[in-house]
């Protein structure tokens, strides 16, 4: 199987691929109340553009793809796309990175097309709260569409909370005893820095918090085969725990140094870091009949052109021009 290497040794073999930019909420951390411009349909990626550029992916040592948004499952025919990319040789795993909220609808659908297993994004566990971080949403979709994929067994099922200060960092605690209770593999993500309506939580300073629940023991100290350890999370399990704790620190403990993956954003630019708007357009040489030998040049270039680490500046801003509902988390 052939591997790919960016310029620091980093093995890169993990493609994020937004498959729309639109998005059924509107949640405080990633849009303005009013939404963004949508992009053109006729400007997005086919699904079939996207199976090209998978393929000569996969050639080169791409063998994980994730599915983002805005809100994936709002791309119609999703299924179809996910069983076009499970075919192709050397892609060992398909996950998708959604709000929840229609996966009551599709879960089953979507597993028996291929998707391995969910990311689901949930910020807090209270109805009103809900409303107000996405402006438009209702907390027993989300609830609902946990226990879909539960049903599902697209396992394991890993809970995303964005942490803001003064807006949902007193839940921490109760997403924490879910991990107990439940079972869930909750994860705990540090505010990026795309909009100044929310403040970050340093992950250390929260870690402080859940050892009032016992103590967290790392990763290497539990059983967490199910768990894929080549991520940005750092993983702890409570005493007793059925679920794992996780920490996403871009800003306070970044990752990049391991960091394996590209992104590839609806209207077919491939990025090399989330936080960059370098890249290189993949959709025009594609509709112009470009060779896969030609795709494979354009994305070598981009893993040439990773950098070292994010530019976040010293105070955490960031000017990007690409918007995040644009890019997928």
């Amino acid at each position: 199987m052939s591997e790919l290497f960016d310029s620091f040794r980093r093995r890169i073999n993990y493609l994020r691929i937004s498959v729309t930019d639109r998005c059924n909420l509107r949640c405080v951390y990633c849009m303005p109340p009013e939404g963004v411009s949508w992009i053109p349909h006729g400007e997005i990626l086919s699904y079939e553009e996207i199976s090209a550029i998978v393929q000569v992916a996969a050639g080169m040592g791409i063998n994980k793809v994730r599915l983002t948004g805005g809100e994936p499952l709002l791309r119609a025919e999703l299924p179809k796309l996910i069983e076009m990319l499970s075919q192709i040789k050397g892609i060992e795993e398909i996950s998708l990175t959604t709000n929840g909220t229609l996966l009551k609808r599709y879960a089953m659908e979507l597993k028996q097309a291929g998707l391995k297993r969910v990311n689901i994004s949930l910020d807090t566990l209270k109805s009103d709260r809900f409303r107000y971080i996405t402006r438009c949403g209702e907390l027993r979709d989300a609830l609902d569409g946990i226990d879909a994929a539960m049903d599902a067994d697209l396992q394991p099922i890993k809970i995303n909370m964005v942490v803001m200060r003064g807006i949902n960092d007193d839940e921490v605690l109760d997403f924490a005893r879910m991990s107990y209770n439940q079972g869930w593999n909750v994860r705990f993500i540090e505010v990026m820095p795309f909009t100044e309506m929310a403040e970050s939580v340093p992950s250390s300073e929260l870690r402080q918090r859940i050892m009032s629940l016992g103590s967290l023991l790392k990763a290497e100290s539990c059983q967490l085969s199910a768990i894929s350890s080549d991520g940005p999370a750092r993983y702890y399990r409570l005493p007793g725990d059925r679920g794992t704790i996780g920490f996403i620190s871009p800003i306070s403990e970044p990752f990049c140094s391991d960091c394996n993956r590209l992104r590839l954003t609806s209207n077919g630019r491939l990025c090399p870091c989330l936080l960059s708007d370098d890249g290189v357009d993949l959709k025009q040489p594609l509709r112009s009949n470009a060779s896969p030998e030609e795709i494979k040049r354009l994305i070598l270039k981009v893993v040439a052109s990773k950098p070292e680490r994010h530019r976040l500046s010293g105070d955490g801003a960031i000017s990007m021009k690409r918007k995040m509902s644009q890019t997928g988390g």
